[in-house]
């Protein structure tokens, strides 16, 4: 499986948000009207729940925001892009303001796979002109594009 197994254009949003908290929200959204939520408020609770845990800003303007339940049967992706010049305050472990945000979601009962879904999306972020690219990036099917070159 590659990360664009788990994306499509209806889950990708360019955002002009001031706070982490409305990207968050906004992003909730988008999945909830691309059908991936079962409980939107449960969902939108776990991510903040996970944020309270410790900032999922990993460094390099990306964060990973994520939830796991019962009751989902497969995971799903979502992908936030911050206007430049409008980089987010996450606490993220550099420091670095946030501008790709890369929201997970799934079942709670498949450990391995998810695991294998945030080492592809981490080995994918860690090269500098992909990231240069997704953050130049005006339409979701150039977003999609980065994510369907061979590896990811």
């Amino acid at each position: 499986m590659s990360i664009a197994d788990y994306l499509s254009k209806n889950q990708i949003l360019f955002l002009e948000v001031k706070e982490r908290k409305e990207a968050l929200i906004a992003l909730v959204d988008l999945l909830d009207r691309a059908g991936k939520l079962r409980e939107k408020e449960q969902f939108f609770s776990s991510i903040l729940q996970r944020e309270k845990i410790v900032s999922t800003g990993i460094g390099l303007g990306v964060a990973i925001p994520h939830a796991k339940l019962e009751g989902y049967e497969d995971f799903f992706i979502a992908i936030g892009i911050q206007k430049e010049g409008m980089g987010l305050e996450w606490n993220a472990l550099d420091g670095v303001p946030v501008r790709l945000i890369f929201m997970i979601g799934g079942p709670d009962n498949r450990q391995t796979d998810y695991l294998q879904i945030l080492s592809s999306l981490t080995t994918a972020i860690k090269d500098g002109v992909r990231r240069k690219n997704l953050l130049a990036s005006k339409t979701p099917d150039q977003v999609l594009d980065w994510f369907q070159k061979p590896g990811m």
